[in-house]
């Protein structure tokens, strides 16, 4: 109970990163929306849409960490651990949709014809927020490993990935007052690009996670740690999978057939041990068979 408890409180933490996020997209949203319209600027306005989908995203991080904390009740027995998963996925559509409307706009912007280069303003603007993103993405990767979370750890990599987006944006914007206008919205094509590139990305490893993907090199590493297990004569069978941060094994294991009960039992609880307490594992489900 109390290691479980310790994991509410990790989620409970996590959520600080999660709102570090939102403010930081709200402000930068706001400024580089603004500059963008004043300036003229479509990467300016590309890179201000991507931070618009990061605050729900971050929002949807939020909510499923706030979920993921409620115990188990009658329709929910193993708890609501994978909230944060599925908060993941919606964040991934919300982003493949505004990220497809930014490439559709700058597309459209490279066919209207010869435009004016955008203000020096947008790129000064580009590198503050590209500086404060990377700032965002230090807080959040270290608190997601202080705390081993992959959504707050998820959340750090589309910060930094918003830090190289807004780098990008600056470099295309100073390009395009060496008489290249065409530059800007180019580079909001490949601002677009990388909004899409990052839904992909977190769609892929939700739906990985929801359909009990596992990590086959981490599966190989729990046989050969049971099989060291004092009494295992074998595996007969070893499968995971993922609640939310959490890893569940079961594991069915041959022991001599001529134990009794007890030995058998304490041989399972010695499993159970060994992999919670070396291998943060959350739960062991271990069946015994005769060998």
């Amino acid at each position: 109970m109390l290691e479980q408890q310790q994991r509410y409180n990790d989620l409970k933490l996590g959520e600080r990163g999660a709102i570090f996020s939102i403010i930081a997209y709200v402000i930068l949203s706001i400024i580089k929306l603004a500059v963008a319209y004043m300036s003229d600027s479509e990467a300016l306005k590309a890179d201000g849409l991507n931070n618009s989908t990061d605050i729900l995203a971050s929002i949807a991080v939020l909510v499923g960490l706030k979920f993921s904390q409620r115990p188990p009740d009658k329709n929910h027995r193993y708890g609501h651990w994978k909230s944060e998963t599925i908060a993941s996925m919606i964040a991934s559509f919300i982003m493949l949709a505004v990220g497809i409307e930014v490439l559709a706009a700058a597309v459209a912007s490279i066919f209207q014809g010869e435009k004016e280069s955008p203000d020096i303003a947008a790129a000064y603007i580009g590198i503050l927020s590209a500086t404060a993103m990377y700032f965002v993405y230090r807080y959040n990767k270290n608190l997601a490993q202080k705390i081993n979370s992959k959504a707050v750890m998820a959340n750090a990599k589309d910060n930094l990935s918003d830090a190289w987006v807004s780098a990008g944006t600056a470099v295309g914007i100073l390009g395009s007052q060496l008489h290249m206008p065409w530059l800007d919205p180019l580079t909001a094509v490949v601002v677009g690009l990388l909004i899409c590139k990052t839904a992909w990305e977190i769609f892929k490893q939700a739906s990985y996670e929801l359909s009990d993907g596992f990590d086959v090199q981490k599966i190989e590493l729990y046989q050969k740690v049971i099989r060291k297990v004092d009494g295992v004569k074998g595996i007969k069978e070893i499968k995971g999978r993922y609640y939310g941060n959490n890893e569940v094994i079961d594991v069915v294991i041959l022991v001599n057939s001529t134990l009794d009960i007890k030995k058998a039992h304490d041989i399972a609880t010695s499993i159970e041990k060994t992999m919670k307490d070396d291998y943060g594992v959350y739960d062991v489900h271990v069946h015994v068979e005769p060998s």
